[in-house]
């Protein structure tokens, strides 16, 4: 458990919460190695700020902040995240949380407690691309996150990042089948590369190539952002 686990805070954003003013909590350190990670410096980097910064922090928003957004990095790998999570629940705040998947026994305990609000679950790529998008093995992990959210009544979002190098058109199609199969139905969020952004690997320049209209299905909406 890192002493300080925040990186740093964002503290005032609309759009990463829906329909939410929310600050955004940046925890140090992932259990991934996304090629196209945007946040390097979060994923190798350590933190600098320690919880107790945070509450203070929260303390002067209360009234003035619908919510807190905890992401990274990937949050849920911190040992204490129940506890801060419960902690900043306690000061009146609504918890999104942006994760992996890859902890669905922590993210099951949290719902179970109403400790989360709202939950973005990171679709990083089709099991055959999963190991070398990610350089991980936790496809398995992520499957059992995804069944946990669509059993429950918990409001989420599900959510890809796209590029033309990385995966095509049938891998996302692909994505939206295993979506249905585990019933989910609402929007599946594509969210495209932004170029010439300083990434975990060098990447070549990504193409818009992809349109909802091919896409979408009868229970499954397409959006890009």
């Amino acid at each position: 458990m890192l002493s300080k686990p925040i990186s740093y805070i964002t503290p005032f954003t609309l759009l990463d919460y829906p329909h939410h003013s929310a600050c955004i909590l940046w925890y140090a350190g992932c259990n991934m190695r996304c090629l196209y990670c945007y946040n390097p410096e979060i994923v190798f980097g350590k933190g600098t700020i320690e919880f107790n910064e945070v509450l203070s922090f929260l303390k002067t928003r209360i009234g003035l902040l619908d919510a807190v957004v905890f992401s990274g990095g990937e949050c849920m790998i911190h040992k204490n995240i129940t506890e801060q999570i419960k902690q900043v629940k306690a000061l009146g705040f609504a918890v999104k949380i942006d994760t992996n998947g890859s902890k669905p026994e922590v993210l099951k305990h949290l719902i179970e407690e109403n400790l989360v609000d709202y939950i973005a679950l990171d679709f990083k790529a089709v099991p055959d691309k999963f190991e070398q998008i990610t350089k991980s093995n936790l496809f398995k992990p992520f499957l059992d996150t995804l069944k946990i959210l669509t059993n429950s009544k918990i409001n989420f979002e599900v959510r890809t990042t796209y590029h033309s190098d990385l995966l095509n058109e049938n891998d996302i199609k692909t994505i939206i089948a295993i979506l249905a199969s585990y019933n989910y139905n609402g929007n599946y969020y594509i969210q495209y590369f932004r170029n010439n952004t300083a990434t975990i690997e060098k990447l070549d320049w990504s193409l818009k190539n992809l349109t909802s209209d091919s896409l979408s299905t009868k229970d499954i909406q397409v959006v890009f952002r």
